[in-house]
């Protein structure tokens, strides 16, 4: 008899027991195709899996993954798989999954736990990978760390090498357990390498959010005031982009400094209580909850968007939206209608979840191709420093930069383009402390 306790979601599943559980098998060949397409716009990341399918470095290490199922992390699975290890995944956002593409990784012979709206099961399909007792962790928000360190905390300090993490939101959770001696293994901070979150972020990020943005709304950008909250990596590439569409941007900001980068960059700096009663598009991307609250539904015009590109659903209060509205229907997918008491219209887009990929396909291809070479090649560096013996410090580490160098010249050499070196000479005179005027 199973020892595994049964998911809450009632309905048709594709399931096999220790295999996999989809939403639907039938959706494999759909999902093909995507990856597919993905394979085409990834060359780096491709070519690492033609490296390394050779060598099979990953063979007898088992990884379980928590990250987006899209199809730009599945060409990340295929690779780790080719390249020897068994492979566990869930997705680490309810409604980030791309069930063709969940389908098509089961096909594959993925043990993959996953489904668009599995809001009562999120944790069940994470601790079912970490059922397979992973010796490492490949994690996205650090939702599959954590649960290992809470309630696997044997399978922690005794059989499982390293992990890493993908995004800022993850990294400060790392942080913050580092910083209180909790931490357990050592986690590479993959969110902090350049070749990460200059582009994923800030590129990735802004035009995969607006295209979230349009599919569930196909609002008219142009001419209207656009709020974002934060402006960070994530936030500004929002905001440049809403305003590359000729919106007017406002930017909402706690640090100084950012609020200074964002006026210089042409937007323009208020409060959100500020902003609350100007604004007609909102969206959130600080990591903090509750940077969107009841006053300010309150103060908002009638009609406002809201939306929230953030990791979790915390920066959008939605139980005080909830209890300040007398009525709320969907309008259309992923767009619900709140009317509030004073008879103004609230549209939340996607639940206050991430928009880009809970109403789009998340991230281009393009800028996942670096991100997930940087996430193979950090779990490669744990492999071979295991292998070799090594005693990792339990702590977060940083990329290496030779790595984050190799894979933008990667990059560059994929796209055709070609940069300068410095000579000898040059690279004296850097050096001299004492050339002068």
């Amino acid at each position: 008899m199973s020892n595994i306790p049964p998911k809450k979601a009632q309905g048709n599943f594709s399931e096999v027991e220790g295999e996999y559980c989809v939403r639907d098998i039938n959706l494999a060949d759909e999902g093909q195709l995507l990856i597919e397409w993905a394979e085409s716009r990834m060359p780096v990341l491709m070519g690492l899996r033609k490296k390394y399918s050779e060598t099979k470095p990953f063979k007898g290490y088992i990884i379980a993954g928590c990250l987006h199922v899209t199809k730009e992390t599945a060409v990340l699975i295929k690779t780790l798989k080719d390249a020897g290890a068994e492979v566990l995944w869930s997705g680490c956002n309810p409604l980030s999954t791309n069930d063709a593409v969940a389908a098509a990784l089961a096909k594959d012979g993925i043990k993959i736990y996953a489904w668009y709206g599995n809001m009562e099961d999120f944790y069940w399909c994470i601790e079912r990978t970490i059922d397979g007792k992973p010796h490492l962790t490949l994690d996205d928000g650090c939702d599959l760390i954590d649960t290992v360190h809470e309630k696997y905390k044997d399978l922690a300090v005794n059989h499982i090498v390293g992990g890493s993490e993908e995004t800022t939101t993850g990294v400060h959770r790392l942080r913050s357990r580092e910083a209180a001696g909790q931490l357990l293994y050592p986690v590479y901070a993959v969110n902090d390498a350049e070749t990460k979150w200059d582009f994923d972020n800030v590129y990735g990020t802004g035009q995969s959010t607006l295209d979230g943005i349009i599919r569930a709304t196909s609002v008219l950008l142009a001419g209207k005031n656009f709020v974002t909250a934060g402006h960070g990596h994530c936030g500004s590439g929002v905001a440049k982009r809403a305003k590359g569409m000729g919106a007017n941007t406002i930017i909402t900001e706690v640090k100084a400094t950012a609020a200074i980068k964002a006026t210089l960059e042409g937007h323009e700096v208020m409060t959100m209580d500020e902003a609350a009663k100007v604004g007609d598009v909102f969206c959130t991307a600080t990591g903090v909850k509750d940077v969107i609250r009841k006053w300010h539904f309150e103060s908002m015009r009638d009609g406002a968007i809201v939306c929230n590109t953030g990791h979790y659903d915390a920066e959008i209060n939605i139980p005080e939206l909830e209890e300040i509205s007398v009525s709320k229907r969907t309008i259309r997918p992923n767009c619900e209608e709140y009317t509030l008491k004073n008879g103004n219209r609230i549209y939340l887009l996607a639940q206050g979840r991430l928009i880009n990929l809970a109403a789009a396909e998340g991230h281009p291809s393009e800028v996942m191709d670096m991100s997930f070479a940087n996430q193979f090649m950090a779990h490669l560096s744990l492999v071979e420093r295991h292998k070799s013996g090594e005693k990792m410090p339990i702590a977060v580490m940083e990329i290496p930069e030779d790595q984050d160098e190799f894979v933008a010249k990667t990059k560059l050499e994929a796209m055709s383009m070609n940069i300068d070196t410095l000579t000898q000479e040059q690279i004296d005179y850097i050096n001299d402390y004492n050339a002068g005027t």
